[in-house]
């Protein structure tokens, strides 16, 4: 068999593993592919008509790497037939049997399609170079996704800045499976104002996404700007977290303001179902010891750890702290509308600084909240809307009530039996309608009373609609006397109809002369 020697083959692939991270066997299946993409190139430059060559026109061919010859041959796999159409994908049967007697027609053989050493060509070197490089990219990026997909929505400890690029920046990330780093993008909408991000500096940093695709640069999306981070870092700092002794219901958090000078800030509810804990206690620690520990990591972001109650009224007031508040109203719980009454000099602190702190409450409790002054609440205006509110949902629910009974009821009374059978007394009754459609439009127009001159057009417009009549029945119910007599009314008819319309003529004719 003959052979295309490449120097250094061995060499090649160790380096190439190496240097990108990959298993040689990925090296390898990547190279297979680049050099039967040259081959397509040797074989399209070599023949004159390239139209027969579509995609699947090589999938019959494959590329065999000899590693110790250093070295590659191509093969193609070929069906025995009786007349050979296409010499690429087909073998004679007699020029098989010269060498293996025992072939039979539809079978396949594979065979040696190498070309010779000097006849390879630089343009199909050129094109195995290029095809190389992508598919050594695409064996990466498979291999990061492999490694990183179950890794979404988890914190990565040690990421490490690498460059800058725009405004991202590119950052180191290990997986922690003793496979080398791979870049990571932390985007500017997912980085916090306070972090000062400098060359080899580390940070925990929670893996947003694994991007999928052949798009350039990094392939993991990183933030430290997601709630996620926040969750994760109370996890490693609280034992009853980790122990799920401590749950945390909800996280809401404003990493990035809409203005410089309101800070990064979050709301985090947690609740415990034993009753010796304290989970609020629990996750601030001695002294603030672990939820200090939790601001420094996210470099003095401001943290609001509040109790979470299965009461709305509670779990509001408790959302608004370190407001205090007097009184929660829930004036509309179908669209999950409050009121709440502080006091004066409590209102700044409850709305917070541009608004932050019951936006961010609002966002924790999933309730719209409005911050009103106890002392200038009117209570008599407030209560006539909580009343009109109330009873347009009684009549809109009401309304809907009376609608579905009425569906209910008209399912019953119309089941698929009495369905059809009112469906067929429809049709019967369209049938009618149009048949009295038709007679009316036969018969000629004429007044309620008729003098004796058009009293004689009755009879034969009678035979009309009568022919119409037996002009809807089937064949087999009109023998040729009943279509006979038929036919000789409508004719009659006709000749009435006429004789009446020259009657008339005649009338007018007269009247205008005396006229």
């Amino acid at each position: 068999m003959s052979m295309v020697t490449l120097p250094g083959l061995k060499e090649m692939i160790d380096g190439i593993s190496r240097e990108r991270n990959l298993p040689k066997h990925a090296v390898q299946a990547a190279l297979r592919e680049a050099l039967l993409k040259g081959y397509e190139r040797y074989r399209r430059t070599h023949r004159p008509d390239t139209s027969i060559f579509d995609e699947e026109y090589f999938n019959n061919f494959e590329v065999e790497l000899d590693i110790e010859d250093e070295g590659f041959r191509v093969l193609a796999t070929k069906a025995i037939v009786e007349t050979v159409d296409n010499p690429d994908h087909q073998i004679a049967l007699e020029e098989v049997q010269e060498v293996a007697p025992e072939a039979q027609l539809g079978d396949t053989v594979v065979l040696d399609v190498t070309p010779d050493q000097n006849e390879f060509g630089r343009m199909a070197a050129i094109q195995t170079k290029q095809v190389l490089a992508q598919k050594l990219r695409d064996q990466q990026r498979k291999l990061v996704q492999e490694e990183f997909q179950d890794l979404e929505g988890t914190v990565l400890p040690q990421a490490r800045v690498l460059r800058f690029e725009r405004q991202s920046v590119i950052m180191a990330v290990n997986s922690g499976f003793g496979q080398p780093e791979v870049e990571a993008e932390l985007l500017k909408r997912d980085q916090l104002p306070n972090d000062n991000y400098r060359a080899n500096a580390v940070f925990k940093v929670l893996l947003k996404r694994v991007s999928e695709g052949s798009h350039r640069g990094p392939q993991l999306l990183v933030s430290r700007a997601d709630a996620g981070l926040v969750v994760d870092l109370f996890a490693n700092e609280v034992p009853e977290i980790e122990d799920e002794i401590v749950r945390i219901v909800a996280v809401a958090r404003e990493a990035n303001p809409p203005s410089r000078s309101v800070g990064p800030r979050t709301k985090i509810a947690v609740d415990t179902l034993e009753r010796d804990v304290d989970p609020v206690g629990a996750c601030i620690g001695a002294r603030g010891s672990r939820i200090q520990a939790v601001v420094n990591e996210l470099r003095g972001e401001k943290i609001d750890v509040i109790r979470w109650s299965p009461d709305p009224g509670s779990y509001i007031a408790n959302a608004l702290s370190p407001a205090r508040v007097d009184e929660v109203r829930l004036v509309d719980p179908d669209s999950r509308q409050a009121h709440v009454l502080v006091p004066e000099d409590q209102l700044s602190l409850a709305i917070g600084k541009e608004g932050q702190n019951v936006r961010l409450a609002a966002r924790l409790t999933g309730w719209k909240i409005d911050i009103k002054d106890t002392a200038k609440y009117d209570y008599e205006a407030e209560n006539q809307k909580i009343a009109e509110l109330a009873e347009q949902r009684r009549l809109a629910e009401e309304a809907a009530a009376a609608r579905r009974a009425e569906a209910a009821e008209y399912d019953e009374e119309y089941d698929d039996e009495d369905y059809d059978e009112a469906l067929e007394d429809e049709e019967t009754l369209e049938a009618a309608e149009t048949a009295a459609e038709t007679a009316a439009a036969i018969a000629p127009e004429s007044a309620p009373e008729q003098d004796d001159d058009s009293a004689a057009t009755e009879e034969p417009v009678a035979s009309a609609n009568e022919l119409d009549e037996l002009e809807d029945d089937t064949p087999a119910d009109l023998d040729e006397a009943e279509l006979d007599e038929a036919e000789a009314g409508a004719e009659a008819g006709a000749e009435a109809e006429a004789g009446a319309e020259a009657l008339d003529a005649d009338l007018d004719a007269e009247d205008e002369d005396k006229a």
